[in-house]
């Protein structure tokens, strides 16, 4: 099961909207096949396990598959996997867990049961479910997992008043936080960042074939035309109440533009997210200003803190996350550590927020 946790690792980039699986198949004691699944639409684990075990001239037949999710039991963009591993006469079948998904959740399992496989599932759940967790945040309840990256001095600070903020990491730091985007959905800022640092937000410091979506809260649909983050469309514009005129000259130009107003006449942030759900996106990753990261957390949009810590002390600067002075230590957000590692000569703090 480990290594067919390593081979979902290969599918952490091109998968979405589907999960990330491995599938290991076992013959008296050899690996006789191995898979991952491919980019949508394209083959599942299983069947690229059973693919290769024909390539080796070997028979599934009495084998044994290790997956790290439910075989799928439902036709969608391919034929259900848990009847391709019943038809291939495969003997037993150990999942790491049970697909969140309503289409299937336990009916794969229970289609290999009623064929005569003998099933067993959670052995290696809690790594598997890491493997998809935005997936499962997507399934069982309609919205993605959001990781908010932030980038700060040892003192919390993420830019000088005037905006400089290039660079307070390293190398090694920012490339892993390229492999951070290029695992997500989509990258989403606000127009305070496109205006300071008219970034790109692509992948550039990983391989990857393919490019998440951008997205960038702009109430007012204030971005220029030639922002670097509209080059090529594959981006998104959240506006509230947008101008026509100025939806229209984004829309020629390849973005899309989503109109989510509050009655503050800012961006609905909860609706944005299960906008993004129904638009089956499983994890978004947030590079923004203090403002819209101070926001995000306000209103209980935030999973996730991913936060690289650099060796420097800055001073009166901006921080990291604007948030109303508290009262009370009892209104403070709780989180919890989830790993602490350095990247070269950089701390790298991961937290999620604890929820009830």
């Amino acid at each position: 099961m480990r290594r067919a946790l390593a081979l979902a690792e290969r599918a952490m980039f091109t998968t979405t909207p589907n999960p990330r699986v491995g599938c290991v198949i076992v013959q008296d004691g050899r690996v006789i096949g191995e898979g991952f699944t491919q980019p949508a639409g394209q083959d599942h684990a299983e069947v690229q396990a059973m693919k290769d075990a024909r390539v080796r001239g070997e028979s599934v037949r009495g084998a044994t598959a290790y997956v790290t999710l439910e075989p799928c039991s439902h036709y969608g963009r391919t034929p259900p996997c848990a009847k391709g591993l019943i038809e291939a006469g495969v003997k037993r079948v150990i999942a790491a867990m049970e697909d969140p998904n309503p289409l299937v959740a336990g009916r794969g399992l229970s289609m290999l049961r009623d064929a005569g496989i003998e099933v067993r599932c959670g052995l290696l759940e809690n790594e598997a479910r890491e493997m998809n967790i935005g997936f499962i945040a997507r399934m069982t309840r309609g919205t993605p997992w959001v990781r908010m990256k932030v980038a700060a001095s040892l003192d919390g600070k993420t830019a000088l008043h005037n905006g400089v903020s290039q660079w307070l990491t390293g190398p090694a730091a920012r490339a892993d936080g390229h492999a951070w985007r290029a695992r997500a959905c989509a990258i989403l800022t606000g127009i305070g960042t496109v205006r300071e640092d008219d970034p790109s937000l692509t992948v550039r410091e990983v391989e990857t074939t393919r490019q998440p979506l951008r997205i960038v809260v702009d109430s007012r649909l204030d971005i220029a035309p030639t922002a670097k983050v509209l080059a090529g469309g594959n981006a998104l514009i959240v506006c509230a109440n947008g101008d026509a005129d100025r939806v229209a000259r984004l829309r020629d130009l390849g973005v899309d533009v989503l109109d989510l107003p509050n009655p503050n006449g800012k961006v609905e942030l909860p609706a944005l997210l299960r906008a993004l759900g129904e638009r089956q996106f499983n994890e978004i990753h947030v590079e923004a200003g203090y403002k819209l990261n101070g926001s995000l957390l306000r209103e209980g949009c935030v999973d996730e803190l991913l936060t690289y810590f650099a060796p420097s002390i800055v001073g009166d600067a901006q921080g990291m996350f604007n948030l109303p002075a508290l009262t009370s230590l009892d209104d403070k957000l709780a989180l919890t550590f989830t790993d602490v590692r350095m990247i070269e000569t950089d701390l790298r703090v991961m937290a999620r927020v604890k929820r009830d």
